[in-house]
Formats: structure tokens, C-alpha cells, sequence
């Protein structure tokens, strides 16, 4: 089973829930998740089955895109309401504020993750420390943000929209917000409404999943994946031919002047006869295919067992049609 599917993560799950109840309607260990959110967080979780989980940290668009609620006047040891109150202000903040904000905090910069975060420092968790009333230094992270509108501005609430790189803490964002203002700043809600090419769409309720595994089983389920190629479908394409590739699914170093290029420079997703995502690569220093990622599935094995044998990488010379193919052979 490969593949990837949407969860709508609701409140009160984390993200780790969401995959150990996934493990079990999949019926396999080999699974995992396209970016953490916080319990009272909710949204698009992407989960990644089998093969998938390779292609987790190759993403080419890891932009997210979330709905968040503020409340200004008010700081807590979380930066959001589930924490202790720290401090409150009278303060009215005023509409045209969001401008200020909305300059100040788009483009690129530095971000201090938070404590209560699952940031791992001398292999403990900082929201473990937390919780144990210690805070220490924390090292900044460069972070972008694309764009933030105000949806909604009233009673020193507001509604924001937030485009972000991975890695963004958007309560940590609130709390700058807060401090920049002079009057510090809660998150209240998270939706994340996109992470890379996954929308709220495309997403399926847990409750969903278990109805479709309650009646079909695992079997069922995996007619809801997605195939690893709509991660990469944005890339260029490098298309291998039958030969090429069988040679690529048994470590052959391929000659990327005669591979069929969508386009001269990658990164490329690399296509097999067939048209699926077998990996990633770009153009070496040789003009050989230099490959970043492999992605096997089940009938790619099958193609690369017919050509090995006792361990053996091998080509054998009735499915060599054209050794100018041939840049050189590597094990893997």
C-alpha cells in the first residue's frame, strides 16, 4: 500500500493520534504525517503511506496556509488560550493597526520557536521542560511569510489568513504581533486550510476512514490514497523507456543527455514507462541523472527483480537495447 491522503485533523487529536489510528485502518506501521499540528489545532493533515513516507522531506511546495483567531490584550505561557494567563491590557487596538502588522510581519525573517513546542533539544521536547516550569534559550529559524489578510476586526478580536514556509509557529507569529503592538496577543483557533498541494477538499474525517474500513478493510482504504505522482506533478518530467527504466530500478547511473526532458534544469520527477513517480533527481556534474529520492512500488520491484539475481545489480543483454544508455553501475 502507497500513497498519500488527506485527514481533516479535528481538535483534540495530535497529529502522532492521527497516524497510529491510520497504521491501524492501513494495516501497516510504515506511515506518517506532512507537518505537526498542536491538539486544539485542526485542518489538512496530510498522511503518508508505505513508499510515500520517502517522498515526506522532498515536498517541491511545503507552503501551509492557515485561518487563525486573535485576541489582543492578553499574553499566555502558551501563546494561545489553552495557557496561563500572563498579563492583560485595557488597550483598545485600533482597525488600521492590520496594515502596520500585515508590513511588519510579511517577507522573511527569524522566528524563535516556543517553548511549549515539540522542538527536541538535547533530546528532550521543550513543551516537556515547559511544563516542568523551565525555560531555556532557544535558537532562531528563518521562516517566510507570503502574505497575511484580516478577514475580521472587531472588540480587539480578529480573523487572519496566513501564508507560510514549513515551520512557522503562527502562535508564536500572534504573540510578536502582540508585543509589536504593545499589547500582546493570543491565538484563540488554528485551521490549516492548505499544506503544499492539499486543500481542505481533499480531505477525508477519520470517521469516514473507519466507515470505509468497517466495510471493506484495509483493501477499501487504499482505494482512498492518492498516488505519490500529485506531489510532484508541479516538477518537470524525466520520462525513462522501458530499458532505461529497469536500468534506473537497478542502480544503473543513466546518461540524462538520452533521457526524454520536459525541461533542461531540474530538480525532475522521474517517470517510469509506465508514468509513475519512481524518483526524484536532477542533472550531475557528468550530465548523468543524478537521483535524490527513489519511490518503489510493488510492480516497479517486480521489473527490478526480473533483472537481479543472487544480489546481483544486472542488466541483462536482451532488455540492453542501447548501451549509450549506460553512464555507469552503482549498487543500492
Amino acid at each position: 500500500m502507497n500513497g498519500v491522503i488527506c485527514i481533516y485533523k479535528e481538535k483534540g487529536y495530535t497529529s502522532f493520534d492521527v497516524v497510529a489510528i491510520m497504521r491501524k485502518f492501513c494495516g501497516t506501521k510504515k506511515i506518517g504525517h506532512g507537518g505537526t499540528l498542536d491538539p486544539m489545532a485542526e485542518g489538512v493533515l496530510p498522511i503518508f503511506v508505505g513508499n510515500a513516507t520517502k517522498a515526506v522531506d522532498y515536498c517541491p511546495d511545503n507552503t501551509k496556509e492557515y485561518r487563525a483567531g486573535i485576541r489582543f490584550g492578553v499574553t499566555t505561557d502558551t501563546q494561545d488560550f489553552t495557557g496561563k494567563v500572563l498579563s492583560t491590557c485595557d488597550e483598545v487596538v485600533p482597525r488600521n493597526a492590520m496594515y502596520k502588522l500585515q508590513s511588519k510581519f510579511t517577507g522573511e525573517m527569524m522566528q524563535t520557536p516556543p517553548m511549549y513546542s515539540a522542538v527536541q533539544v538535547d533530546g528532550q521536547r521543550l513543551y516537556e521542560l515547559a511544563r516542568k516550569g523551565i525555560e531555556i534559550e532557544r535558537e532562531p529559524r528563518p521562516i517566510k511569510i507570503s502574505s497575511i489578510e484580516f478577514e475580521e476586526f472587531e472588540d480587539n478580536t480578529a480573523t487572519m489568513v496566513v501564508s507560510c514556509s514549513k515551520g512557522t509557529y503562527i502562535r508564536t507569529l500572534i504573540h510578536d504581533m502582540g508585543e509589536e503592538l504593545g499589547t500582546g496577543a493570543i491565538m484563540t483557533s488554528l485551521v490549516r486550510t492548505r499544506s503544499g498541494n492539499f486543500t481542505l477538499r481533499d480531505c477525508y474525517r477519520l470517521d469516514e476512514v473507519r466507515k470505509v474500513n468497517e466495510a471493506g478493510g484495509k483493501d477499501a482504504v487504499e482505494k482512498l490514497l492518492m498516488p505519490l505522482d500529485i506531489i510532484f506533478n508541479s516538477l518537470p518530467a524525466a520520462k525513462l523507456n522501458d530499458t532505461q527504466t529497469r536500468m534506473f530500478l537497478n542502480g544503473v547511473v543513466l546518461d540524462i543527455n538520452r533521457v526524454n526532458l520536459d525541461r533542461r534544469e531540474g530538480p525532475f520527477r522521474i517517470l517510469s514507462s509506465a508514468g509513475k513517480v519512481i524518483g526524484i533527481g536532477n542533472r550531475g556534474e557528468d550530465n548523468d541523472l543524478a537521483v535524490i529520492q527513489r519511490f518503489f512500488g510493488t510492480e516497479e520491484r517486480r521489473l527490478s527483480e526480473e533483472t537481479s539475481q543472487d544480489g546481483v545489480r544486472i542488466v541483462s543483454d536482451s532488455k540492453l537495447k542501447d548501451v549509450n544508455d549506460l553512464k555507469g553501475v552503482r549498487m543500492v
